[in-house]
């Protein structure tokens, strides 16, 4: 059995074969301790993998935090009919950026963990929907299940008794945001355009062609390969009370080494920036997204909260998908909304009016103040229309659009005043927040 060291700052788990030549190769993971688990998984009966599952306090990492062997849990009795996994890849919203790197690094930890959770819920098929644009993605992870299926580690004729049959496809989605939302991503696997269905009832009840599914994002499955493999305990000592384990910490924006940072939660935003190099040289913190552009923003003031799902929500903001944007002195708030709004406008399914013509009226109204030209009303308008969508949505995309323009207009209200009179690029010339004058030049 491979071993780990205690748990530190920095855990490297998933994110340890990152640096290893040829990482997304079968050889290279199985000298690496890969697929152990699976190999032990055989041994368990009937719901031990899923108490393993509990027992550990993983999380689902796609955003909402729900106790992923709970969920699990939730598939009713075997009634005779398939019962299906389903890996949500469809990583899209801005800042988000843990998923596409695991599937591209460590592609066999996802197909691990998809193998023992079949195992666990009795079921015979997975599948990976991915983001389509991401084609780079599909090939590896392709390559990655047919190496698996020709080492007889999934396929046909499994297990102690050579009785059990596991695959996975790999299916690549248009590109759509909305397939994200869970039952969208159901209806777009089977072929209907992409719109979220009303729940009840529940994917683990009626998911995947009406038939229990359990719907996991590719951080939470990736990451029960190695609770298996080193059990339950060694996975609970990590993290804090509620938020136990480790996650992939995105930090990204004005920070000398942005990067992915593998960490046990509880981890503070200080830290984390300390270990990203800091600010950019000659800047500072001005505010920062703890959970990617659909969270409330949050300032220096909050930099020592511990980033774990309960702390992070008492200090105002949603830990989600940890992706930590950082924005120092020279952004405009203004800016950075509009251009979330833009995309939340872009992405919204239509489906239901609060969020098809609240997203397109925060829009023209986000324009108007950056550009400088807003009305005298439109910065309690933009919050009275937000307000409006929140918790009146059919999905949660509703709530994602209006999030960081309540947030913005309740943290910043001087800047959006601002945008009564000055553009906000002569308040911000937008030169100076640039990163790169232009793409391969520092």
């Amino acid at each position: 059995m491979s071993k780990f060291s205690e748990p530190s700052v920095l855990t490297p788990v998933v994110s340890d074969m990152f640096d290893k030549p040829m990482s997304w190769k079968l050889d290279t993971y199985r000298a690496h301790g890969g697929y152990e688990g699976l190999a032990k998984a055989w041994g368990y009966g009937d719901g031990e993998i899923t108490n393993i599952i509990k027992e550990s306090g993983l999380r689902g990492r796609g955003g909402a935090g729900f106790p992923t062997g709970l969920k699990w849990s939730f598939l009713p009795p075997p009634d005779g009919g398939p019962r299906y996994l389903v890996v949500n890849a469809d990583e899209s919203e801005p800042g988000t950026c843990k998923d596409i790197p695991i599937m591209m690094a460590n592609p066999h930890s996802l197909i691990e963990g998809m193998a023992i959770c079949l195992l666990a819920i009795g079921g015979h098929h997975g599948f990976i929907y991915l983001r389509g644009e991401v084609v780079h993605v599909y090939r590896r992870l392709l390559a990655a299940v047919r190496e698996a299926k020709e080492a007889g580690l999934i396929g046909k004729g499994l297990g102690p008794n050579g009785d059990y049959d596991i695959d996975i496809t790999v299916h690549a989605g248009a590109g759509a945001y909305i397939c994200g939302e869970e039952t969208a991503l159901l209806d777009s696997l089977e072929g209907r355009r992409g719109q979220p269905r009303l729940k009840p009832p529940f994917p683990a009840a009626e998911g995947y062609l009406a038939r229990p599914t359990v719907i996991n994002n590719v951080e939470s499955i990736a990451a029960v390969g190695g609770i298996l493999r080193h059990g339950a305990d060694w996975y609970a000592s990590m993290g804090t009370e509620k938020s136990k384990g480790h996650g992939m910490f995105s930090i990204s924006g004005h920070v000398n080494n942005p990067g992915q940072f593998e960490a046990p939660f509880g981890i503070t935003m200080r830290e984390l920036i300390d270990m990203a190099g800091g600010i950019r040289n000659g800047h500072k913190l001005k505010f920062w997204a703890p959970g990617g552009s659909s969270t409330p923003i949050f300032t220096e003031a909050e930099l020592d909260v511990p980033l774990d799902y309960e702390q992070v929500a008492a200090a105002g903001s949603m830990l989600a998908t940890r992706a930590l944007m950082v924005f120092d002195e020279t952004v405009s708030v203004v800016r950075v909304i509009r251009s979330w709004t833009d995309f939340y406008q872009h992405e919204s399914c239509g489906k239901c009016t609060p969020c098809r013509e609240g997203t397109f009226w925060m829009r023209q109204v986000m324009h108007r103040l950056e550009a400088g030209k807003g009305l005298p009303s439109d910065i309690d308008m933009l919050y009275e229309i937000a307000g409006n969508i929140a918790g009146r949505s059919f999905c949660a995309l509703g709530d994602a659009a209006a999030t960081p323009i309540r947030s913005g207009i309740e943290r910043f209200r001087e800047e959006f005043e601002q945008g009564l009179h000055t553009p906000a690029w002569e308040l911000y010339p937008y030169e100076k927040s640039a990163l790169f004058s232009e793409v391969g030049v520092s």
